[in-house]
């Protein structure tokens, strides 16, 4: 589901961090680590995405998304990068926050694997009824009628309001009556 998703938006952050993390959970470590730099990269250095607007009601922070990086790093045994990735957290963590990432940190100085970020259990993109309803493809000009004229002499085709009438236009002709 997650591979159609981002098939279909391929700069939805959220979708690739949530990807990343099934794939560490299926021990795909080179496919998890891909997903969180593609999560990373799509975040545009900015230092957060909320996707309440969207219908999923959750704020993807790039601290969460880099610490989930160092995370995936570390079953790779990448232990001086996952290191690097969590000093490059710290700076993208709000001041004063920083607990999880010094503890984070201790625990790749002892080679000790981390446990990644994840979007809320029970959290799920549900977009507003108003805007699903509009999905729904609506006929505004209903169906499709031929209309032949009933003038004998009419050759016209095409659309016009109104037209000039000729003299002797509308009678019909001869071979008409026969």
């Amino acid at each position: 589901a997650f591979d159609k998703t981002v098939a279909k938006d391929n700069s939805l952050a959220v979708g690739f961090f949530q990807r990343g993390f099934v794939h560490l959970q299926l021990e795909m470590y080179e496919e998890a680590l891909s997903d969180y730099h593609m999560a990373f990269s799509h975040l545009r250095q900015n230092p957060f995405i909320d996707y309440k607007q969207l219908g999923l009601r959750h704020i993807l922070y790039a601290w969460e998304v880099l610490y989930s990086t160092a995370a995936a790093q570390c079953r790779l045994q990448q232990w001086q990068e996952a290191r690097v990735t969590l000093d490059k957290a710290v700076v993208w963590r709000p001041e004063g926050r920083t607990a999880i990432l010094d503890l984070a940190l201790e625990r790749v100085q002892d080679h000790l694997f981390l446990e990644p970020m994840q979007v809320p259990l029970g959290e799920f993109f549900r977009p507003r009824k108003k805007e699903v309803e509009q999905l729904d493809s609506k006929d505004f000009l209903g169906k499709p009628k031929v209309i032949s004229s009933i003038i004998p002499n009419d050759e016209y085709i095409g659309f016009e309001p109104l037209r000039p009438q000729k003299q002797g236009f509308y009678e019909p002709s001869v071979d008409t009556l026969r």
